[in-house]
């Protein structure tokens, strides 16, 4: 571990201990996720609380998330949620579903989140015949190849005043790369064309280091 990378880490704990009281329930959830199997991708505490706070401050009491993983950001958002609030999570992996639903019921957050199961690009469509749409808030955090299309689909399930929010848009700063052959960061950099684009979002980037390296958020209100 270089010498940049150890200071990261050691500032995001201090800011974590400092800042959170101490949570079994979401330490349970990072061990039962690594004991799975599963990727160490999920957001870090402080990126959680951050997400936690975002839906406070915006007052969500509906929400959609592309991309459940294990649910650990799922639990930090569902917290945020007042009662009869309720957030829909779509995850690709079956195997990833079912660690997250356990996770989920130990937070006891069951009767507040669903998830749906299958490619987010058939089951997005599904959730717009349904008549779910107006979401108060949209993180998407999934595979970044297909950025470009959820962002189309948060826009369309959106209303004026909802919050999008997009993870890992920086990449160790990769995105600056237009040869990059990297289908990711080709999936990022359409993603902010768009974003450029698009007279119905405004929107702007919050670059992020510590224990996840160097990566940030995009964030964006869909205007009046």
């Amino acid at each position: 571990m270089n010498q940049q990378k150890q200071t990261w880490d050691e500032v995001d704990l201090y800011f974590s201990n400092k800042l959170h009281a101490t949570d079994h329930i979401m330490n349970s959830i990072l061990k039962a996720n690594e004991e799975a199997g599963l990727p160490a991708i999920d957001v870090s505490p402080n990126q959680g609380k951050f997400l936690h706070l975002l839906a406070k401050l915006c007052g969500a009491k509906s929400i959609l998330e592309i991309g459940t993983l294990g649910g650990y950001s799922s639990v930090w958002l569902a917290r945020a949620l007042p009662e009869g609030g309720r957030l829909i999570t779509l995850e690709y992996e079956e195997k990833h579903a079912k660690v997250a639903e356990a996770n989920i019921k130990k937070a006891g957050l069951a009767d507040k989140i669903s998830i749906i199961v299958g490619a987010a690009l058939d089951t997005l469509p599904k959730l717009n015949e349904q008549g779910l749409t107006s979401f108060d808030l949209i993180f998407i955090d999934a595979d970044k190849v297909n950025n470009p299309e959820y962002l189309r689909w948060a826009l369309k399930l959106s209303r004026p005043g909802t919050v999008i929010i997009t993870d890992n848009v920086i990449r160790d700063g990769k995105v600056l790369d237009p040869d990059s052959e990297d289908p990711n960061v080709k999936g990022i950099r359409t993603f902010v064309d768009q974003l450029s684009e698009d007279p119905r979002i405004d929107s702007t980037v919050m670059q992020t280091v510590g224990m996840k390296g160097y990566d940030g958020f995009v964030i964006g209100r869909v205007k009046q």
